[in-house]
C-alpha cells in the first residue's frame, strides 16, 4: 500500500527524463556521510528500520542507502520526509537520537543496526 503524498508528489514534481541527473554516484565514499535512521513507512505507521549510514548526493537532494536512491517529499508526506526514488515508497529518515526512541510514533518493531556503522553508533548514543 503507497500513501496518497507520493503519487501527488510525483505528478507535481516531475522532472522530464534528459533533466534527470541523479544518478548513482560512483564512488559513495567521496560523498558526504551520516549515521541515520531509516524507517519503511509503505506498509503504515511502522515499519521495518534501521540504522545506517546514509550518503548524500553533491546538491544534497539525493540520499542513498544500500544501493537505493530517496528524495524529499518537502513536507507532502504523510508520516515520511523521504520517498524512494525507484519505488515511490515513502520513508522516515531523520538523525538517530541519543535515547534510542528513534522511531516517531514509539511502537514495539525492533530497529537493526547495520554493521558496518555498529561501533560509531555506540559511541553516538553514550
Amino acid at each position: 500500500m503507497k500513501l496518497r503524498g507520493v503519487a501527488k508528489y510525483l505528478d507535481r514534481n516531475a522532472v522530464p527524463e534528459e533533466e534527470q541527473v541523479d544518478q548513482m554516484p560512483a564512488n559513495l565514499e567521496k560523498c558526504k556521510s551520516r549515521i541515520m535512521y531509516i524507517e519503511n513507512k509503505s506498509e503504515g505507521l511502522e515499519g521495518p528500520a534501521r540504522i545506517g549510514r546514509v550518503y548524500f548526493s553533491k546538491s544534497g537532494k539525493t540520499l542513498y542507502y544500500r544501493g537505493m536512491r530517496y528524495r524529499s517529499l518537502k513536507g507532502s508526506g504523510f508520516k515520511a520526509n523521504y520517498y524512494q526514488v525507484e519505488t515511490g515508497d515513502e520513508y522516515w529518515i531523520s538523525g538517530p537520537r541519543k535515547d534510542q526512541q528513534d522511531r516517531l510514533y514509539g511502537g514495539q518493531l525492533g530497529v537493526e543496526i547495520d554493521d558496518d556503522v555498529l561501533i560509531e553508533y555506540n559511541k553516538m548514543i553514550s
